[in-house]
C-alpha cells in the first residue's frame, strides 16, 4: 500500500525567507510560518501558535525571497521531510521541515505611507494616438522590436 506525504498550511512569516545557492548551484529560501493552534492553551505561558520550518527550492525559493516578507500570511502546499545533520558544534541534529511544492501569497503586502503615493497626483497621458497606424518593422531598432508609424490619407 502506497503512503500519502502531503502538508497544506497557511501561516505568517516569523522573519523573511533566507535565500542561498547550494554547491551545485541550486537555489534555496528557508523561512518559518507561525501557525495559530486551533484552541487557545490553557496554561497563559504556553504559545498560541506552531512554529514550522519550510523549504523552498528553484523558482519558488527566489519568489519567496523577492515577495514575501515578515508577517505575511502565506499559504505553503508540500510534503514533510525529516533529515540529520552535524551542526558547527559538532552535535549530531534532526529537523522535520515542510518542502514546499507551491507557495501562495494570501495578503497584500502593507505599504509604508511615506511610499505610498496620494490619488491626485496620479495623471492620465495627454499624448494621443493617431486612430489610423500600421505596424512595421523598423531595421533602425533592436531586432523584434516594432515602431509605430502613420498611413497619410
Amino acid at each position: 500500500m502506497a503512503s500519502i506525504n502531503r502538508v497544506v498550511i497557511t501561516g505568517r512569516l516569523t522573519r523573511d525567507p533566507e535565500l542561498r545557492t547550494t554547491t551545485t548551484g541550486k537555489t534555496v529560501a528557508s523561512f518559518s510560518l507561525a501557525v495559530q493552534k486551533r484552541f487557545k492553551p490553557q496554561d497563559p505561558n504556553e504559545k498560541d501558535a506552531d512554529f514550522i520550518r519550510c523549504v523552498a527550492w528553484g523558482q519558488t525559493a527566489e519568489f519567496l525571497s523577492n515577495y514575501a516578507t515578515t508577517g505575511r500570511m502565506v499559504g505553503v502546499d508540500g510534503r514533510l521531510q525529516s533529515r540529520r545533520y552535524t551542526g558547527n558544534d559538532g552535535v549530531d541534529r534532526e529537523v522535520v521541515e515542510v518542502v514546499a511544492d507551491n507557495v501562495a501569497l494570501l495578503d497584500r503586502p502593507k505599504v509604508q505611507p511615506s511610499l505610498q503615493s496620494p490619488r491626485a497626483t496620479i495623471k492620465k497621458p495627454t499624448t494621443t494616438i493617431p486612430s489610423r497606424r500600421s505596424r512595421c518593422r523598423d531595421a533602425s531598432t533592436t531586432p523584434g522590436s516594432y515602431s509605430v508609424t502613420t498611413r497619410q490619407g
